[in-house]
């Protein structure tokens, strides 16, 4: 399989419902859904050719069996005419208020919207069709039903929702592929590093099981594990690995487990690459990964080398998305978040590019045709010095802990 570029922009699409009440709406708060087509054509002239992107299921089901696709048709209508390939997410964080993810018709709810969509798709004229049926199992399931800090806001029943979304996304597949057979099906989840720290050795084992579940939602849906769950090897199609700078630290995590990328016991992301690519010998590809400020470049430039030292040691890696391809606000305070290429729309849809990052994407997109055409040992490159990057992974760790605590 080969997606149309390397690169690819996601467009940021949590509709997931807060502690307060409020209700999130990224398309919306970053105006992407009303400037698609605008943002579109940006990605394009960028030499980007693939984009994530959502629709949002509570508005397209604001009442049970009802669907109402307007708010998804512009988007449709954007990708069809800039000729943006575009991986759909169908559930990213957020359902609507009239659905109960721990419901016994939770997943037959997600594979009936998901059959809508992929309908909605046919009459409007698109063939080849790509999606994410739920968007990171593992972390929904932990943040939502195991620690509580996200919708809906359960404790101790993490395998409980990461059961039921596993159902759902494997009845949005089988949905899906009901109308668009050869349909691509990506499943996308954080990969992560977890290990003890020197001083406790006696908690070795509790790290390393609480490392292999970054596995879970996967083995399922493939039918490796609890079969009868529904999974099955035709399933686990595309493999989409979300990887942040936060995304390794010591068991069992918390406040100053981090172990920052300059770390000695840091995991290169090149042997996590490998090690998905050969645990499941599925096309793969860094479905999300950024950061905030001027360490934006760097990051990349640090993900790129991974990437292509993956490629090198044989992984069949298709691609990175910039994730976020847009700033945002920030889910929990509204907060100007510099973590994309491009910066707010204003009226008209312009968006300021970071240039830094751009130019820093120019150089890896280079980097990598180069690499298609030169013997793979040809094309080398040093790798950023990740002592520049910890600061940055410190202060983001203090955040997200901050705001998990709520």
């Amino acid at each position: 399989m080969e997606f149309q570029s390397f690169f690819m922009g996601g467009f940021e699409s949590s509709t997931h419902v807060r502690r307060d009440g409020r209700r999130l709406d990224l398309i919306q708060s970053t105006r992407h859904d009303l400037f698609a087509l605008d943002d579109y054509r940006l990605l394009r002239s960028a030499g980007i050719d693939v984009a994530r992107d959502g629709v949002r299921w509570h508005l397209i089901e604001t009442s049970p069996g009802r669907y109402q696709f307007d708010t998804a048709k512009a988007q449709i209508a954007a990708m069809q005419e800039s000729g943006i390939e575009v991986i759909w997410d169908l559930l990213h964080f957020g359902w609507p208020d009239h659905v109960d993810p721990f419901s016994a018709d939770f997943p037959e709810r997600l594979g009936a919207f998901a059959y809508q969509f992929a309908e909605c798709l046919r009459d409007d004229g698109v063939r080849s069709v790509a999606v994410c049926p739920v968007n990171e199992i593992s972390f929904l399931s932990f943040a939502g039903g195991q620690a509580g800090f996200f919708n809906p806001f359960a404790h101790d029943r993490g395998d409980d929702l990461k059961r039921q979304l596993v159902r759902g996304a494997l009845s949005a597949s089988r949905a899906v592929r009901a109308v668009h057979p050869n349909a691509r099906l990506v499943h996308t989840d954080p990969i992560i590093h977890v290990t003890a720290h020197p001083r406790r050795p006696e908690q070795h084992d509790a790290a390393e099981a609480h490392r292999q579940a970054q596995y879970a939602s996967w083995d399922r849906i493939a039918g490796r594990v609890e079969p009868e769950l529904g999974g099955a090897p035709e399933f686990l199609d595309v493999l989409g690995v979300n990887y942040y700078v936060h995304n390794q630290w010591v068991y069992p995590g918390g406040h100053g487990s981090l172990i920052s990328p300059s770390d000695p016991r840091h995991r290169p992301l090149q042997h996590m690459l490998l090690e998905v690519w050969e645990r499941y010998r599925r096309p793969l590809f860094i479905a999300e990964t950024g950061i905030e400020n001027a360490e934006r470049p760097s990051w990349l430039a640090y993900v790129g080398h991974e990437a292509r030292a993956a490629m090198r040691m044989g992984a069949d890696l298709h691609g990175i998305c910039i994730y976020p391809i847009v700033n945002h606000p920030g889910w929990d305070d509204d907060r100007h978040c510099h973590n994309g290429l491009w910066d707010y729309a204003d009226d008209r849809g312009h968006r300021e590019p970071y240039v830094p990052l751009l130019d820093e994407l120019r150089r890896q997109q280079e980097l990598v045709a180069r690499m298609r055409v030169e013997p793979a040992d040809a094309v080398h490159d040093d790798a950023p010095p990740l002592e520049e990057l910890d600061e940055i992974a410190r202060s983001i760790a203090e955040v997200t802990e901050t705001s998990r605590e709520g």
